[in-house]
């Protein structure tokens, strides 16, 4: 069994839909300099229909460090929130990756950190099979939660129409807020 959610950035509306949803991930920062202006409404409208929070930075070309430190100080963390590392950009290295999910691994104890990519990225891009503690692979396949790989997946994002829509590989909302907030180690599945 499988728990949908979404995930939005600048071009979704501060009220979003949340019915049907356990989860959202938000877009935090891009690079060192772009912030998403709408993502503290973004997260009041997540947390007041009692989902799953997750909050990505979309990573460029440049320092690691710098990228991970300047994600880290937008957020105010609370119990449960996800980190996510937005792979997508064919510039930035395999190590650079690994490099970004250990710095907010070590500055974000507590917090799950997890890789976003899609299926080109995984299986032709990377080289150590590191995505933190989760993959969340993106194929628009047709098939919500059954992606084209062998490797374990948390989130598959699978379509986005009409907006960027994942299932989530956990029994339920209960069994991802286990897992995101440490409680429970064999949640998924």
């Amino acid at each position: 069994m499988t728990i949908k959610g979404i995930d939005v950035s600048s071009f979704q509306s501060e009220q979003y839909r949340t019915d049907g949803f356990a989860f959202v991930f938000i877009k935090i920062t891009e690079g060192t300099t772009y912030t998403n202006p709408k993502w503290v409404a973004q997260r009041k409208t997540a947390r007041d229909a009692g989902m799953v929070t997750g909050f990505y930075h979309f990573v460029r070309p440049g320092s690691f460090e710098a990228q991970a430190d300047f994600f880290l100080s937008k957020i105010t963390l609370a119990d449960g929130d996800i980190l996510a590392f937005d792979w997508e950009d064919r510039g930035v290295s395999n190590s650079f990756k690994d490099s970004w999910i250990k710095r907010v691994q070590r500055r974000a104890p507590g917090h799950k950190t997890v890789l976003y990519c899609n299926r080109d990225f995984w299986l032709n891009r990377d080289t150590t099979s590191f995505a933190g503690d989760g993959l969340w692979i993106a194929q628009y396949n047709g098939r919500p939660g059954r992606p084209d790989i062998q490797h374990p997946w948390l989130f598959h994002q699978y379509t986005d129409q009409p907006v960027d829509t994942n299932v989530g590989n956990f029994k339920d909302k209960v069994a991802l807020r286990g897992w995101s907030t440490h409680r429970e180690l064999a949640s998924f599945g």
